[in-house]
């Protein structure tokens, strides 16, 4: 089955902070915390805190305390819930070649999606953040930033709370 495809621009903002808007008309503020991780709230009333592990994986933890990981896909590309929901950054394309990919579908050209875990443990969490800092202590440029589904403004891909639907439509 293939996940449904949610598209988004983001807009850097004087502040710094990044205005997110997705093809579903949903919006969501996203700004970079001192630690690296990314605040963000949307116009539905979510709010959390996402988090760039090791090997591609972003947990977000919503302000309630639940927890989901998504995984980054390359080109602006984020899995979200189990794989259920595909978000596409437009602004990382430019306009011709982020129409081309949503109108091929979610994994022509770019390969098969590798679904992100369901459940991590601290331990796995833990080893992926260690990971991560290795990385990006062994690379000048830190690898995509912070896209998933989160401010392109250096941000990958967190894109995450988009009307990906209601957290509680997936568990």
């Amino acid at each position: 089955m293939e996940p449904r495809v949610v598209t988004y621009r983001d807009e850097l903002l004087a502040d710094g902070s990044v205005r997110r808007f997705f093809d579903n008309g949903q919006s969501e503020w996203r700004r970079r915390l001192p630690d690296g991780r990314v605040e963000w709230n949307d116009s539905q009333g979510y709010a959390g805190i996402d988090e760039l592990l090791g090997d591609g994986i972003i947990k977000r933890t919503f302000a309630n305390g639940r927890v989901i990981y998504a995984r980054e896909q390359g080109f602006g590309r984020t899995l979200w819930y189990g794989g259920k929901v595909l978000t596409v950054n437009q602004t990382s394309f430019g306009g011709r070649v982020g129409a081309i990919l949503t109108a091929m579908g979610a994994g022509f050209l770019l390969g098969s999606l590798v679904p992100p875990p369901e459940f991590l443990s601290p331990a796995e969490e833990e080893m992926l953040r260690q990971k991560a800092a290795q990385q990006s202590q062994s690379s000048s440029f830190g690898g995509e930033g912070m896209s998933y589904g989160q401010p392109e403004l250096v941000d990958n891909d967190a894109d995450d709370r988009v009307d990906l639907g209601s957290p509680a439509d997936f568990g």
